[in-house]
């Protein structure tokens, strides 16, 4: 019955229900991904060979949400360098969201923790980026390169941000979630922990939807 009262006919009836079925919760939303073999450091591949980690990740205050990453040259010498992903996955965030972010991509990760069988998710984020190489939907191999090195336009010195996050909600409203380690890890630790993982050429089912699609600038 329509909401004016009257029967509806079946062809409009199954139009509706169509109508209906297209609207979907994003988070519904999933790809086939491989599960990650193992994870390695985002610049200077794979064991980060010419950087160092300026700043760590810090929860309490001042919060730092993930790590810095410089050439050990100093200064703006490592702008342009190249960005890879630190495992395999899937892009689910690569845009310019400007402000004091700038050219910003998010990698899911899907791995089995070898300490209980179970599959799990994460994502790693890098910021400040010069530029994208990388579109979201696209597969990425641990080791590929999906961007350089940025300064969001001049805004700081050149170096990578660096996030990993056990909660697969937050995209880049950060302040939606406590800040603590079930919601975060802090990067070092969890590559070293996850270094060497076993490989498995079977993928598993990943939800892609689960922050609100980008309407802003578009990354290159």
């Amino acid at each position: 019955m329509s909401l004016s009262g009257k029967i509806l006919s079946p062809v409009r009836a199954l139009l509706l229900a169509a109508a209906c079925l297209t609207l979907v919760d994003p988070a519904a939303a999933e790809a086939k991904v491989n599960l990650a073999d193992g994870f390695d450091f985002p610049v200077g591949k794979p064991d980060s060979a010419g950087y160092y980690k300026a700043r760590g990740m810090r929860l309490g205050s001042p919060q730092h949400f993930g790590e810095d990453w410089n050439g050990r040259s100093g200064g703006d010498s490592d702008l342009g360098d190249p960005v890879t992903s630190t495992g395999d996955g899937i892009v689910t965030w690569a845009y310019n969201v400007q402000t004091g972010w700038g050219n910003v991509v998010i990698i899911r990760h899907a791995y089995r923790d070898p300490a209980n069988g179970q599959v799990k998710f994460c994502d790693a984020l890098y910021g400040h980026l010069q530029k994208i190489m990388v579109k979201v939907g696209q597969p990425v191999k641990r080791g590929q390169q999906i961007g350089t090195i940025g300064s969001n336009s001049g805004m700081y010195p050149a170096h990578l941000h660096f996030e990993i996050r056990h909660n697969i909600h937050i995209g880049m409203d950060r302040r939606s979630v406590s800040a603590d380690l079930s919601n975060w890890a802090d990067p070092t630790q969890f590559i070293n922990k996850y270094r060497r993982l076993n490989r498995e050429f079977r993928p598993v089912p990943v939800p892609t939807g689960t922050y609100p699609e980008y309407a802003g600038f578009k990354g290159l």
